[in-house]
């Protein structure tokens, strides 16, 4: 059964890819049948790897995560979508097009899926949204070559310490507010849990850092002279 868009139309408006139409225009836009909202639960399989990608999807609310399973059962979190994130557009219009790696609902998720003959049809009526479009692929691109720089030939602790790095530049404090679990962070990384923890536990006792639950506090000066060596992020 297709959920009533009206539900969604101020969440849509406030996506990059829309924000150039009035309310009007996107209820003129939904009026027809090429697109679908639908809601998954957590842990539920959003698309497999191999899967042909028929839609580009955007996340109206919720989070989603794309994860490569190897052989023996360990998870590798390539990235995490939340609202308004975007899956699919490097896919939709490629000659592979197919899901490389699983997406799975990392909570209630709902998603609005946009079928290819919409996306064309708005590419070609809005440039703005064609231009955004193109944007968010590109974006995606250098998070893949980020994420490849990030976890080949990196001890455990060198990945630590670039993620410690890029967000003391973020958050701009030496008090590093982490935004995802442990267990997350360690499939981010490419690395198991309890390698972590154990690397952390390292870390602590080599004056590197200090840490809870909540938050890794940076300890000078052995962590800052890290930062300021070239070449490491």
């Amino acid at each position: 059964m297709k959920i009533n868009i009206n539900k969604y139309i101020d969440a849509i408006s406030n996506i990059n890819l829309f924000s150039g139409y009035t309310q009007e225009e996107l209820n003129e836009i939904f009026s027809s049948s090429n697109y679908e909202i639908k809601e998954y639960e957590p842990e539920q399989i959003i698309h497999l790897q191999n899967e042909i990608c028929h839609t580009l999807d955007i996340i109206l609310k919720g989070k989603a995560s794309v994860q490569k399973i190897d052989e023996n059962g360990n998870v590798l979190t390539i990235n995490v979508f939340s609202d308004r994130g975007i899956l699919g557009a490097n896919l939709i219009y490629s000659s592979r097009n197919y899901y490389p790696l699983t997406v799975v609902a990392t909570s209630r998720i709902t998603i609005l899926h946009l079928k290819r003959g919409l996306i064309l049809e708005l590419c070609q009526s809005n440039i703005s949204f064609m231009v955004g479009l193109i944007r968010e692929i590109s974006d995606r691109t250098i998070i893949l070559t980020d994420k490849i720089n990030a976890i080949s030939l990196k001890t455990i602790r060198q990945c630590i310490m670039d993620y410690l790095k890029y967000e003391y530049h973020l958050q701009k404090s030496n008090i590093i507010k982490l935004n995802i679990s442990k267990k997350d962070l360690a499939e981010s990384l490419g690395i198991q849990r309890s390698s972590l923890s154990r690397e952390l536990n390292k870390m602590r006792k080599d004056g590197l850092l200090e840490y809870d639950a909540r938050t890794v506090t940076l300890k000078e000066p052995m962590c800052f002279e890290y930062f300021r060596m070239p070449g490491k992020i």
